[in-house]
């Protein structure tokens, strides 16, 4: 494994992943509840809370819960945050929430390193959404697409997970995969990008950085993965360059966080 790492698993913000975010309500959905049975202060409250013994599901709202592992994502609770986002997929009949919240578990357990549960959590995403295609043909349904809302996000993802995991040409399979579902998702194309270049692929890889960057994914990342590729082509005046302009950004970066 280098130290060039493709980006971070992105998790949804509750309503997709448009940009920008809209904050949410910090405060989490209040549930009725016997305070004599619960511990407040219990890390678990929410999932037990939710426990299907105690609640039917008539009376959870979904997408409050969402938000709630959206939360625990942020405070950096990413265990709480897988279970909740489980949560959400045992009780929504939303086709494309479960498919979000089956993406937002793998992501809660890539931040925990654990790479296995990620990689099953993304396969569960991306089965879910050829499952529901599947249905929607079979119900002769007019225009029906497959459910692949989160599909681009969950295959870059899982490309990052197979990789972490060693499974470096499974990676570059689903990295490619993400790019086909969404062309313009400009995180897919420089996670394609990476794992071209760590095969020894320099111009695919520039390319792709190219496409991620033209696509408004311009950072210290991207432009030091074009100036590895630049250097492995020869091309070490430009190389030099974009070095040294993520040198600049870096140190930018650093001021920004001491101020």
């Amino acid at each position: 494994m280098t130290d060039h790492d493709p980006e971070d698993h992105a998790f949804s913000e509750g309503q997709g992943f448009d940009d920008p975010y809209e904050g949410f309500d910090l405060e989490p959905p209040e549930f009725e509840v016997d305070p004599d049975k619960v511990d407040p202060v219990d890390s678990r409250v929410v999932t037990d809370m939710l426990d299907r013994r105690n609640i039917p599901s008539d009376a959870v709202d979904p997408e409050q819960l969402l938000d709630v592992g959206l939360e625990y994502m942020h405070i950096n609770r990413h265990e709480q945050a897988a279970e909740t986002f489980e949560r959400v997929a045992q009780y929504t009949e939303d086709d494309r929430l479960e498919q979000e919240a089956w993406t937002n578990k793998g992501a809660a357990h890539a931040e925990l390193e654990e790479w296995d549960a990620a990689v099953g959590a993304y396969r569960e995403a991306l089965d879910f959404g050829e499952e529901s295609e599947a249905q929607r043909a079979s119900e002769d349904v007019s225009g029906a697409t497959a459910n692949s809302d989160h599909a681009a996000t969950a295959e870059t993802n899982l490309a990052y997970a197979l990789w972490e995991s060693g499974r470096s040409e499974q990676a570059l399979e689903h990295a490619e995969r993400a790019v086909e579902i969404d062309p313009r998702f400009a995180e897919a194309w420089y996670n394609r990008g990476f794992f071209l270049l760590e095969r020894g692929l320099a111009e695919d890889a520039l390319e792709a950085f190219d496409n991620a960057i033209r696509l408004g994914f311009r950072n210290a990342d991207v432009l030091e993965e074009k100036a590895r590729a630049l250097e492995e082509m020869g091309e070490y005046d430009r190389a030099e360059e974009l070095a040294e302009e993520v040198d600049e950004m870096r140190e930018q970066a650093e001021q920004q966080l001491l101020e």
